[in-house]
């Protein structure tokens, strides 16, 4: 019991001193440039606090549940079966994204931009099923020692080609998810789970094995939104050209028609 105590006291210092700043420096621009009303100051300060509030509660969630966890079920699944971290690792990939607060606003936003052109419940499921593919890999590289430039160098090289090929604005929508992928929830839990999984492979290095992950899951939503792209691009011309060939068919009939006559 004293050392979670120990550990919320430390959440909650820790929190203070990177909110305080925030919380002065909005003190001290209201005294001299905005002059907001007394409603709006309220709200504002409400809201430092109640982020203060969620960041403090996360935090220790995080310490005292979402890492231990992480550890624990990469440890034992490595030290007893370890090719079941393959689809652990999809599974675990494929539900952190479903459950990604950013993930979830960018999706909304690109939806609500594009005007429903590019749905956002295909967004986010491209985007799960790519971060999803990425743990996978991550855990098989993990297991097998796998050196993290054989995988991220032929990935940037394929994203690189794919940004050729996709449909304009996928790639900074590609580009930005692989930021958003890379939340609170993916990083805190899936990287605990990879440093478990080192942990308990025998002869294995924690911070040689365990880190990287994070580079594989920002990599996947490039690569799958660019993909993506790719789709969209090549369903488009299919469409465009419908239309045209349907005008020119038309012209070449009154051109015969009027021939005939």
């Amino acid at each position: 019991m004293a050392e979670l105590w120990h550990e919320l006291v430390e959440v909650v210092a820790d929190v203070v001193v990177a909110v305080a700043p925030l919380a002065a420096l909005a003190l001290i621009f209201n005294l001299i440039f905005l002059r907001l009303p007394r409603t709006q100051l309220r709200a504002l300060l409400t809201g430092l606090l109640l982020t203060a509030v969620g960041t403090i509660l996360f935090l220790y969630g995080v310490r005292i549940g979402f890492m231990p966890a992480g550890q624990s079920i990469g440890q034992l699944v490595a030290s007893s079966r370890p090719w079941l971290l393959i689809p652990i690792g999809f599974v675990l990939g494929l539900v952190t994204i479903l459950a990604e607060p950013t993930v979830r606003v960018q999706t909304a936003e690109v939806a609500r931009v594009s005007g429903g052109h590019i749905p956002e419940r295909l967004l986010l499921y491209t985007l799960a099923v790519g971060v999803g593919i990425a743990v996978a890999l991550a855990m098989l590289r993990v297991w097998l020692d796998i050196h993290l430039l054989a995988i991220l160098i032929p990935g940037y090289i394929l994203a690189f080609l794919l940004m050729l090929r996709a449909a304009p604005g996928f790639t900074s929508i590609a580009f930005d998810s692989g930021g958003v992928a890379t939340g609170p929830i993916t990083v805190t839990f899936i990287l605990s789970v990879a440093l478990g999984a080192a942990a308990g492979l025998p002869g294995a290095d924690p911070v040689v094995a365990g880190f990287g992950l994070v580079s594989l899951v920002a990599l996947a939503p490039v690569l799958s939104v660019l993909a993506l792209g790719v789709l969209f691009r090549s369903a488009e011309p299919a469409e465009a050209e419908t239309p045209a060939k349907k005008a020119q068919g038309e012209g070449e009939q009154r051109w015969a028609s009027g021939n005939s006559t």
